[in-house]
């Protein structure tokens, strides 16, 4: 089988530097924050004066750009001579999204540039430098690297020679403040490796992505990092095992289900996390087929799987004193003569069984198998899943918000948190005991899809198979992917909940 080639995985990120000083040649950009400007002809004046403060630094007129110059986040305007770029800060400069959207900005800005003057025959610095203010706090530092880190990504399958790009920033600030924000910003790249990472799985198109190309290539990545195992279970092991779900959904495909365990074990660690992902290489829909408009979006159905792969090396590389198990169930839900059907019973690993409604409801049923066997397996202190679950999470959330359920508050406070300090948004919803029953199988032991609001139901339903530990179901059939970008987001695969799963872990862990 002739596959078409994909850029090595993983995607590089720019490095990040930290540094006490400017050094000569390599351009800079200066921050700024709004102030009340007026315009003359097509060129901006601040309050009548001839001079524009960006922390401190004077910028003369004739230097300012045209047009109106307001200082928003993520606002960028090209200057003249050594100060290549004004990049806006918005309003509040405590607030580490609008730093997030001014390096997204600023990668942008500077990637464009390069790729400007590589058409033109010319050459420019890669390197970008960046004065940062003496009291900047850690967080903004954090968002600024997330967004220069991740807003020029992308992946693109093409025989064209790629254009250069922004390949270090340099952060300048204080002696006094050296050593404490180079450990951020080492950090927040590990994060942004992370969600690149996770972006690379998810966009990887499927004719190449099936479940052993993810097992594999999750193994390959991942080989390297000191205190990760990768263990693959074939299909010869998940028939023996009696993984029936995850072996219903793959019985449409060619390609063949697998199983991928990612363990984290320190030596003295006392307590242990459960991660699962749900890793559908390609969903059609099966026999419940999907709509042809739109279903070339599925291949990004395993982002939960991306985000845990990705969250498991940034993990590792950060060492928390807590075990991390961590599943993915890979299966590619496909037509044929041997797929599973609405009517059928499956059989999940530990012998509770379900009763299938719908086909394209197909994440739950390979979920389950993983959260029984990892229950089982690893006797878990507690459990969280990660999944591309429900299309009535997107309708009730939009695009760029995560739905969670959790059956704890420490859980749930955790988690909330963890995902405010990385930038991404989180919303907790009920598990209504009113659907509890609803649940409950006539055929079988449980429904597949009972009656009721779709995203409550189908975490009821996964809480089934939970041993009842404490647990948390991540819904992010939203934020997942996007069209458009925004902030740091570029269009494609999002890797979201990538930088939560490492923050949460780091937060449990010191619990």
């Amino acid at each position: 089988m002739v596959r078409t080639p994909v850029p090595s995985l993983p995607s590089t990120v720019p490095d990040v530097e930290i540094a006490s000083s400017v050094r000569r040649g390599a351009p800079i950009a200066l921050l700024t924050v709004p102030f009340d400007a007026t315009v003359h002809g097509e060129r901006t004046s601040v309050n009548g004066d001839s001079a524009l403060s960006a922390y401190g630094t004077p910028l003369p007129e004739s230097a300012l750009p045209p047009g109106v110059v307001t200082g928003k986040a993520g606002e960028i305007h090209p200057l003249r001579g050594a100060t290549r770029w004004l990049l806006g800060l918005g309003a509040d400069q405590t607030d580490a999204n609008n730093w997030r959207s001014a390096g997204a900005a600023l990668v942008r800005a500077i990637n464009a540039d390069l790729a400007a003057r590589d058409d033109a025959g010319a050459t420019a610095p890669d390197t970008v430098q960046v004065e940062l203010p003496g009291d900047v706090e850690p967080r903004c530092v954090t968002g600024f690297v997330l967004g220069v880190c991740l807003g020029g990504y992308r992946l693109t399958v093409t025989e064209q020679q790629q254009s250069p790009r922004l390949a270090t920033v340099r952060l300048v600030v204080g002696d006094d403040r050296l050593a404490e924000l180079t450990d951020v910003a080492g950090a927040a790249r590990q994060l942004a490796e992370a969600t690149s990472l996770a972006r690379d799985l998810a966009n990887t198109p499927s004719n190449v992505k099936n479940p052993d190309w993810l097992a594999s290539t999750v193994s390959d990545v991942l080989a390297d990092v000191v205190g990760l195992d990768v263990e693959v279970r074939d299909l010869g092991w998940l028939t023996a095992n009696g993984f029936g779900g995850l072996l219903a959904v793959g019985g449409g495909s060619a390609s063949e289900p697998r199983l991928i365990e990612i363990n984290y074990q320190p030596k003295d660690a006392t307590r242990t996390l459960l991660l699962v992902g749900k890793g559908i290489t390609f969903d059609t829909g099966g026999i419940s087929l999907k709509p042809s408009d739109g279903m070339h979006l599925m291949r990004t159905d395993m982002s939960g799987a991306a985000a845990v792969a990705g969250a498991m090396r940034a993990i590792a590389q950060r060492g928390p004193d807590i075990a991390v198990r961590a599943l993915i169930p890979a299966a590619e839900n496909h037509v044929s003569g041997s797929a599973y059907r609405p009517g059928d019973v499956v059989r999940h690993y530990g012998g509770k069984t379900t009763e299938i409604g719908n086909t394209d409801a197909e994440g739950r049923i390979v979920m389950a198998d993983a959260l029984a066997y990892g229950v089982e397996r690893f006797a878990p202190d507690a459990v969280v899943d990660v999944a591309t679950l429900t299309g009535a999470m997107k309708m009730a959330l939009g695009l760029r918000t995560g739905g969670f359920f959790a059956t704890t508050d420490e859980l749930a406070d955790v988690l909330s948190a963890a995902g405010e300090r990385v930038g991404e948004a989180w919303w907790r919803m009920p598990l209504l005991a009113a659907h509890e029953d609803a649940v409950r199988g006539r055929l079988a032991d449980v429904r597949q899809t009972p009656d009721g609001p779709g995203g409550i139901t189908a975490a009821l339903f996964l809480r089934e198979f939970t041993g009842g530990l404490p647990w948390a179901h991540l819904d992010i059939a939203g934020p997942a992917r996007a069209d458009k970008t925004y902030n740091e987001v570029t269009p494609g695969g999002t890797g979201f909940a990538a930088r939560t799963l490492v923050e949460f872990v780091a937060a449990y862990a010191n619990a």
